[in-house]
């Protein structure tokens, strides 16, 4: 039985290193296709460099998975504080006000929240993972 389930726990963990690096791959891709189009066009806009930004920390994000096996909380709200900013910038000038003041509040929420979690982990530092007392959780 126990053999099993290191067995299953090796494949489960194989096939996430898997998924991991197709997720690069295609990012990497991704920022492939946007620098090309850039160049074609020989212009750099705010919203290429913001997405080339979204795409970097989704880079910066599965590296440090691989790394740590744990994902910090806080990386996905950057990125979506970064693409509800590219957002804004693409559309504000078909957009009504409401929708201004909708995405300004949701990307304030966001920012927020990072002041929580930071705020949340300095005061109260994790103790070690109760899974793995060698590795503390990562915010």
């Amino acid at each position: 039985m126990r053999k099993g389930l290191a067995t299953g726990h090796r494949f489960v963990h194989a096939f996430e290193y898997l998924v991991l690096a197709l997720i690069a791959l295609a990012t990497v891709v991704a920022i492939g296709q946007e620098l090309w189009q850039m160049v074609q066009l020989a212009r750099v806009q705010l919203a290429d460099l913001l997405l080339l930004f979204i795409y970097l920390e989704v880079l910066a994000m599965v590296s440090s998975y691989m790394e740590s096996g744990q994902l910090p909380v806080r990386m996905p709200v950057y990125i979506a504080i970064v693409a509800l900013a590219r957002y804004l910038i693409l559309d504000m000038k078909s957009m009504d006000n409401w929708r201004v003041l909708a995405i300004t509040g949701g990307t304030f929420l966001l920012a927020l929240t990072v002041l929580v979690i930071r705020y949340g982990h300095s005061r109260f530092p994790y103790g070690a993972d109760p899974l793995s007392p060698s590795s503390p959780v990562k915010d």
